[in-house]
């Protein structure tokens, strides 16, 4: 079925064209460019009438069962810009792959990558003018698939949809590059093994945002998750996988089940490897963290995500009681990840990994 599928192009009248915003003034997820890829599927035609479109509402009955059982998950993504105008996406078909993984979990039909990946080329380059040149900014791109089919009972469903919006970002926190502030929760719980902490599903966000108010009203930025079992070990922050640097050794909690394999996260391992850094993948206990923080061999911390890139850590708070990690300042790593990895995202540096797919 997914031979045969063609996507028809159908491009915005110049005068709905919309004024795109200024770009020291993006925030994140506040505008969204004048298209959208979507398509469909049910169980007699497969994955069908693909299209690049207008950015536009759509209808879904009352009844759509993503409503009511939760079927919904997405991916994140970015297009980048040179001094020269090329365009380039960020290892869009690991998105898509880990997208499929998603939806095998989440018992939804899986996407054509190919196909999907060729549609998503086209619709960058279709908008290529929304994407910033400011330092830093990007286009951040969100696939996400729903299930759409109108019937009440716990199955899964037989249609769906599938569509692509775009957003023109800034930095993803206010703090910018500058180390954000981490709330340490005991209270709540993410995910457990077993579950569907390890794909990206709408529920998991929707069940983390208590947390992150309560961190909020505190005063800091993030929520760092802890196991559902013993409330002891480090998983991952709400939208960024973890890293801490003690003794000049990198760590980072292991995939285990309830961790999102992040892209960024992978792409940090290879990186600082390839640097001669050493990179370990185990369970690190909330106390020894601490008292790594608290004889300074902490060296520093960092959250990995497609949003924020880096993000360098420079105080936790757990238990009303607050950690102060390298004074407060970003560690060199991090910044050296951060410098490096949006060389390569941007095509600016060499790319020995392959990572980077050239748009247009």
């Amino acid at each position: 079925m997914w031979d045969n599928l063609e996507i028809v192009v159908e491009k915005t009248d110049l005068a709905l064209l919309k004024e795109k915003p200024a770009q020291d003034k993006l925030g994140f997820g506040a505008h969204f460019t004048d298209h959208m890829l979507r398509m469909t599927w049910n169980k007699e035609k497969g994955w069908h009438d693909a299209k690049i479109c207008p950015y536009q509402d759509f209808q879904l009955d009352p009844a759509a069962m993503v409503f009511h059982y939760g079927q919904a998950i997405f991916e994140g993504l970015k297009a980048y810009k040179n001094e020269d105008g090329q365009v380039f996406l960020f290892r869009p078909q690991d998105n898509l792959e880990r997208m499929n993984t998603s939806a095998l979990r989440m018992c939804m039909p899986r996407l054509p990558v190919e196909k999907v990946l060729k549609g998503l080329k086209a619709l960058v380059y279709l908008d290529r003018d929304w994407i910033p040149t400011n330092k830093g900014a990007t286009l951040y791109i969100r696939p996400t698939m729903i299930a759409t089919e109108a019937a009440l009972g716990v199955r899964p469903s037989e249609e769906y949809y599938f569509y692509v919006i775009m957003s023109p970002v800034g930095a993803y926190y206010a703090e910018g590059f500058n180390p954000t502030k981490i709330f340490v929760t005991d209270k709540y719980v993410r995910a457990v093994k077993g579950g569907v902490g390890n794909v990206k599903t709408a529920g998991n966000y929707a069940a983390s945002i208590m947390a992150g108010r309560e961190a909020a009203k505190a005063g800091y930025t993030q929520v760092l998750w802890l196991d559902a079992c013993e409330r002891r070990y480090v998983e991952e922050v709400g939208t960024s996988n973890i890293f801490f640097r003690i003794n000049d050794q990198l760590i980072t909690p292991p995939l285990g089940g309830s961790i999102l394999a992040g892209i960024t996260r992978d792409s940090v391992m290879q990186l600082v490897r390839s640097w001669g850094v050493e990179v370990v993948e185990r369970q690190i206990t909330i106390d020894e963290l601490l008292a790594a923080c608290e004889d300074n061999t902490l060296q520093e911390a960092f959250g990995t995500g497609t949003a924020a890139v880096i993000s360098p850590v420079g105080e936790l708070c757990y238990r009303d009681q607050k950690y102060i990690i390298n004074n407060n300042e970003t560690g060199e790593l991090s910044a050296r990840l951060f410098e490096e990895l949006q060389a390569i995202q941007g095509g600016r540096s060499e790319d020995p990994f392959r990572w980077v797919v050239r748009v247009g």
